[in-house]
Parts: C-alpha cells; structure tokens; sequence
C-alpha cells in the first residue's frame, strides 16, 4: 500500500482543499486542530470540551457543502472553532477572544464562512429558515445548514423554528450535535427523547443488513431492494416508529456516528440531495480527544487558561461572587423551607451547586428556557413559596415579557440573581451584562440591588428574600471580589463618604473601587472629591437626589448602557451630573482592558473628572 501523506494544514487553502483528502488523511488532520484547540484554549480560554467533539462533524460539513455558497449557521456558536479553523482563520486562531483577536463566536463581519451571529442558543432554526426562505426567494437552490446541540432543545424558540421549517420546502438541513450535555446536565422530557433515539439504531443496523445480503443475491435481489426502499416508511415505523422531527415533516437521517467521518459525510450528502427540510441526528461525545474534558466536560464548557498536562484551570472558582451567592443562599434555605432555587442548565456557573446537593426537592433546573424559568417563579411565588432565579445577565433578557406578565402584575414575590452583571471580558458582545438596568428599572415596583463585596451580595441577598416584597434583583459581577475598602459599616442602601470637597463622585458596584484609587490619583494633583456608593441602585430615593443636589458638580459612572442608566434618570432630576455609562456594544478582550476601553478603570476616571474640571 502507498504510504499515505500526512496534510500540512498551514499550507493548505481552506475550505476548498477538504474535499481532496482521503478518510485517512482527514483522520489525522482531526487530530492536529485537536492539538491546536487544546493549547490555544489552554493559553486564551474558551470553550474546549463543545468544540473537541464536533471536529469530524465540522471536517465532514465542510467537505459535503460549498461555505460560503451553501449556508452555516452554529447555535450558540461555542462549538465553531474547528469551522473558524477550516474557514481561512487559522493564521489568527491564536488570537481568539483577546484584544483585537477573532470572537469566540460567530460574526459574519468576521468572515463571509458565518452565515449570522451568534452568542445564545436556540435560535438557530429561525434564523437557518429565514436565510434558505430568502435563498429560495431569490432562485439560489444552494443549501442552508443549522448546526445546534441537544441543550438547544431545552430552549423554546427551537420548538417555534421546527414547527414552521418542517413545511417550509426550502434546502434546509438540521444538524443536531447529540452529546446529552448543554453547560449542566441535560434536564426534562426532550433530553430522555433524544436519548432514546441516540441509541434506538436498530433500524439503521437492519436496514443496512438486509440491504447487504439483497446486493449479494442474482436476478431478484435489486428488484426487492427497491421495493423495499419505497416501502421505507412502513418498514422504518415497524422497527423505531415515527420520530417527532418527521412528525413535524422533515426526512429523518440517524443516529450517526459523530466521529466517523466517512458515516457522517454519507449522511449528510443524503440529506443534501433530497432538497428539502431534513433533520440529521449525529451522536458525539463532548471532550473528545482531551481525557481532563472527556472526564468532566461541564468543568470544560467554558474554561480559563489551564495547565495541560494536568487539566488544572489557573481560577479557582469557588473564591466567586457566583459561589458566594450560591452557598449564602443554601445557608439561608436551611432556616426557611419556602425558599427554592431556580436555573437556566447554569447549575455549575450560577453557584447553586451547593443548594442542589443540600436540598435537591426545593432545586429546579429548567434548561436553557429562561422565559419559562421567570413564569415558573410565578407559580411558586402564586403558592407562597419563595424562588430566587439566578441567570446570567445577559440570558435574562430573553424574559423581559416573563418579568412584566407573570411577575410585576401580580405583585410576586421573586428573586433574581443577575450574575455575569457589567463587562464579563472575552465571550464579547453577546454576553456582556450592560442591558439589565436599562430593562429592569422600566419594570414597576421592582427593586435593585448592586453590591460592590462579597458582603454586600449577602446583606442585600438576605434583604431581598427576607423583607423585600415584589421583584428584587440582586446583580453582581464575574469573577472575585477585588474590593479594598473598609467593610465595617456595610448596608443595603448606600455609603457616603463627605470630607466638605465640592465635587461628587457617585458609583455602584465593583467600580467603587476604582473610584477610591481614582481618588487616590488625584489627590497626588491637588483634586479631591467626596463619594457616594450606591448599594440600592432603584428605584430613585429622594435621600439620594437630595445629597447630590447638594454639590455643584457630580461625575456619576456606571458600569452600563447609557439609555435607560441610573445616571440618566438622576440626571432627569438634577441639573449637576456629569454621566459616565458604556454606549454600545462591547466587544471580547480581557476585563481590565474593556473597563480601561469604556472609561472605567483608575486612570480614565481620573483622566475624565480631571479634563472636565479643566475643560468643561
């Protein structure tokens, strides 16, 4: 046999050259963006274990269609390295989510290879449906493809995509990447579902058999073969019975072996030349090729920099605002049994691992549905329990209706932990916590809660659940408490330091102490400032408005869009503020360089109180 030559992919042209490699030659080139996704993730951070098991899914999708021609959009967009990788991006792979690096995520303004944006889940369907509609439209009879995992199908806009892209007679594929894993532990009825069908693949081995013996039999044997292939749905019905994806009126192809490419590019160059909606079930295992991520593959969802060798990550996670919400709110549950704990498949990433172990009956993880998580809040509250939901900042605007409707109307007693709240550094765009205060504050009664210490969270944490009524939001940011100040003095409403200075600086949460070193700095020029720390950040209370009238010039920065911003609606009352909030969107990179980019570290605040004083 001739040897076979291994492929340099650095000198390769992609995604073009693919389709020149044999199995073996996409085998082992396979095996080097494992290698490179390993030590650029080990370097930068990222989602490892998600994108290891869709390297031959992505090899396999590249070789089958013509990108960008035929259409791909990722869900959530965390498992798309290998396709940045295959998609002309290698060169700048080891910039991703740095500064001025390539997104963790798919941009379309990044390469012509992202079909549309991405960042939260379930939204694929919708938006592959919308773009093979309008191919369809315009007589391209390329194809779209849509790539999701089975988490997406805890989501409620999946369900709203597959009820109209089944009817839709479009060159629609779905992709579903089957690993039972979203970030926690798949959770309900579709994760049973999928999983059965994961391993229900009694048909495909039969149909395969007797398609094996028919080809070997003279004179009758292609003739039943084809009668046997039209009378594919009753034979199929008899051994697995009709799945939901043909109910809703795709074709159905799988299980699939998701690290077989030559299984998976037979799949899928089926799929493509029905022309019309297909679901394509392929089964994976998340971690693939890293033993660390095989092992624990939610620890290496999403993951910061780690040692190889040992798989050992440079954070120590439990030193968190998250893990310091989780277990206070664990301590608490112990002396009052109305209080229930809520998430979005964030167990792990909210803290409340330590309220499942201690109270797993008062503990519901309602997977990647956070409309249905708030509603649900709802009916607890409706029957005197207590739930406090704790999201990321970022995921709880996709229940802003939840919140007005099924909460605020009603006057229910809920609690929601908003972590991830302000700049959260490389997820980027899509995950950055600026929006929070801009939609809660139009919510009526509700009460919020931004807490610059880990003592400050538990006060205002205990506030919320115990003597609060209504909705009470406690936010709070990634990673550890940085502060300090002195905490001898701590309280849920605010904290007022007045050395009889003229000028004001007012601010809330972890930027409190950036102001004090920023106090520090210009004290060294001759510049002092009293300041105001707000612990309660709405509703507006007149205490507040009275202090701050009381100056004639107050700089007010808020780690948070600007429209709808506490800073704007003091500015409504008051005629002496300068605001300094985030306009736009934030792009990925490193916290401490985002804070430096927006205004907000030591330095800039100095810089600004310090030109305005000179400039006007």
């Amino acid at each position: 046999m001739p040897e076979i030559i291994k492929p340099n992919i650095y000198k390769m042209r992609l995604p073009e050259d693919l389709k020149k490699l044999s199995i073996e030659q996409c085998n082992m080139l396979c095996g080097d963006i494992r290698s490179i996704l390993i030590d650029t993730v080990s370097q930068n951070g990222g989602h490892l274990a998600s994108n290891l098991g869709t390297v031959e899914l992505t090899m396999a999708v590249h070789r089958v269609f013509e990108s960008p021609k035929d259409k791909i959009v990722w869900d959530v967009g965390h498992q798309s390295y290998t396709h940045k990788i295959l998609t002309g991006r290698l060169d700048r792979f080891a910039t991703i989510r740095t500064e001025n690096g390539i997104s963790g995520f798919c941009r379309p303004e990044e390469s012509e290879h992202d079909a549309f944006i991405s960042g939260h889940s379930s939204n694929s369907v919708s938006a592959a449906l919308g773009i093979a509609s309008a191919m369809k439209l315009s007589g391209d009879d390329h194809h779209t493809v849509a790539i999701l995992g089975d988490g997406a199908f805890t989501g409620g806009l999946v369900y709203e995509g597959l009820n109209n892209a089944g009817k839709s007679d479009t060159n629609l594929i779905i992709i579903l990447n089957h690993n039972e894993m979203s970030i926690s532990k798949n959770v309900g009825s579709m994760a049973k579902y999928l999983s059965t069908l994961r391993t229900k693949d009694s048909y495909h081995k039969t149909k395969s058999a007797v398609e094996k013996v028919l080809n070997k039999t003279p004179v009758i044997g292609q003739p039943i073969k084809r009668t046997l292939k039209s009378a594919k749905k009753a034979v199929k019905n008899l051994v697995l019975n009709s799945t939901m994806f043909e109910d809703l009126g795709f074709e159905f192809i799988g299980p699939l072996d998701g690290h077989n490419i030559e299984e998976i590019e037979n799949g899928l160059a089926a799929a493509k030349a029905l022309n019309r909606p297909v679901f394509v079930h392929v089964n994976t295992v998340k971690g693939k090729g890293y033993a660390p991520a095989e092992d624990n593959p939610g620890e290496y969802h999403g993951i910061g920099s780690f040692e190889i060798a040992t798989g050992n990550p440079d954070v120590v996670l439990s030193d968190s605002f998250s893990s310091v919400f989780g277990k206070e709110l664990t301590q608490m549950a112990r002396n009052d049994k109305r209080i229930c704990a809520v998430t979005a498949a964030m167990k792990y990433g909210t803290g409340l691992q330590y309220f499942y172990k201690a109270f797993p009956e008062r503990f519901f993880d309602v997977g990647i549905a956070e409309e249905h998580a708030v509603t649900f809040c709802g009916g607890l509250a409706s029957m005197g329990m207590i739930p406090v939901f704790a999201v990321y900042s970022s995921f709880l605007q996709r229940s802003y209706d939840q919140i007005i409707h099924d909460l605020a109307i009603s006057g229910a007693h809920a609690v929601i932990g908003v972590d991830r709240a302000g700049i959260v550094g490389e997820d980027g765009e899509t995950h950055q916590g600026i929006f929070d205060v801009s939609f809660l504050t139009s919510v009526p009664g509700i009460t919020i809660y931004s807490p610059s210490c880990y003592e400050e969270l538990k006060a205002c944490l205990r506030k919320a659940v115990n003597e609060d009524g209504g909705i009470s939001a406690v936010r709070y940011p990634r990673g550890n408490d940085k502060s300090l100040y002195d905490k001898s003095k701590i309280n849920t409403f605010y904290s007022y330091k007045d050395n009889g200075n003229g000028i004001l600086v007012v601010t809330y949460g972890r930027l409190y102490n950036n102001v004090l070193k920023a106090e520090e700095i210009l004290h060294s020029r001759g510049i002092d400032f009293d300041t105001l720390k707000l612990v309660k950040i709405f509703p507006i209370e007149e205490e507040i408005v009275n202090i701050i009238s009381d100056y004639k010039l107050v700089f007010f920065f808020e780690e948070s869009y600007t429209f709808g911003s506490i800073s704007e609606k003091y500015c409504a009352i008051c005629n002496n503020i300068a605001p300094f909030a985030i306009e736009g969107f934030v792009t990925h990179g490193k916290v401490g360089y985002l804070l430096e980019q927006c205004g907000f570290s030591p330095e800039k605040m100095a810089e600004s109180i310090e030109d305005f004083l000179k400039n006007g």
